[in-house]
């Protein structure tokens, strides 16, 4: 187990001792995760259960899609009046936004949202593989943060039981140029849980103390960030880290698994960290599919001045 240096790195966890009844070895892998989980929001994992050669082949199938010729991308566009919380298939940021790439979206294959295109030949079935065992690991690391919270055992896997709107993305960034050398704009992520493995590029940064913190490529790892929802649950006890991706001078390529919540779902503090200690609500309540819309605004219409771009904050007390 590696806590990290402090200034400069993130904490690696061995998931191997959950497969395991090595309790002492739970027991330090769980503490690494929840002070983690407090103080940068991200850790690494290793012996996580997938593949890496599944990885492998991912990234480099989507390396043969993203080098299509644009019309045969663009036959894979979102579904018109497709019920997908979002819209799944090909798709690229659009020019004006600072983000600059391209991704493909999908669902769980079980709801019947996604679209593949005929080529790379096993786009799909790749995806899909990759896609099951990364709710796998993010059903896991939901149970290790839910006893780093303290909360009876199965709670968020009750309160969280619906996998409708998870989603995995393929990614492509555009490589760096004279005037342009930002990614993926820094921001936090609007879920629970997200899992992102990548290639040998890197530019994946968080902040800490004010500081941007590279987080190094490493084949077969997997980078765990939590997001706002996580953050509002805890009433702040648990970080949604602010992160960002930085381009470099060729294209980079990842993928990142959206461990999600139902967009019904009403979001608020729980009691055991607000009234059950006598602490104060730190945000308002509000529906999950309240927010998401409100952050796929901001993408589409983006606002004129920062500080009306729409993030947790929104909903502070």
């Amino acid at each position: 187990m590696d806590d990290g240096d402090a200034e400069n790195t993130i904490p690696t966890v061995d998931l191997s001792q959950f497969f395991s009844k090595e309790e002492e070895g739970r027991k330090l892998a769980t503490d690494t995760i929840a002070q983690a989980c407090q103080t940068y929001g991200f850790f690494r994992i290793i012996n996580h259960g997938v593949p890496a050669e599944l990885m492998a082949r991912a990234l480099d199938l989507s390396k043969q899609f993203f080098a299509l010729p644009d019309e045969e991308k663009h036959k894979v566009k979102p579904i018109e009046g497709s019920k997908a919380p979002l819209p799944a298939g090909y798709a690229r940021q659009p020019e004006h936004s600072k983000d600059k790439n391209e991704y493909f979206m999908v669902f769980s294959p079980d709801l019947g949202f996604n679209l593949y295109p005929d080529q790379p030949a096993e786009f799909k079935g790749v995806i899909e593989k990759c896609y099951q065992r990364l709710v796998e690991v993010a059903s896991l690391i939901q149970e290790i943060v839910n006893n780093c919270m303290g909360l009876p055992p199965n709670f968020l896997k009750e309160y969280n039981s619906s996998r409708n709107f998870d989603f995995m993305i393929a990614l492509r960034y555009f490589p760096a140029t004279e005037t342009e050398n930002n990614g993926l704009s820094e921001h936090q992520d609007g879920n629970c849980i997200t899992l992102v493995f990548q290639d040998e590029i890197g530019g994946l940064e968080i902040l800490k103390n004010d500081n941007w913190i590279q987080i190094e490529p490493s084949e077969g790892d997997i980078i765990v960030n939590l997001g706002d929802m996580i953050q509002v649950l805890s009433n702040n006890k648990f970080k949604s880290a602010t992160h960002r991706v930085i381009q470099k001078g060729t294209h980079r390529h990842s993928f990142a698994f959206f461990f999600s919540i139902d967009g019904e779902k009403w979001i608020e503090p729980l009691p055991q960290f607000t009234t059950n200690i006598g602490e104060p609500p730190k945000y308002r309540g509000f529906h999950y599919k309240e927010y998401m819309q409100l952050r796929m605004r901001n993408k589409t219409h983006p606002p004129s001045r920062p500080e009306d771009v729409i993030h947790i904050a929104h909903y502070s007390i």
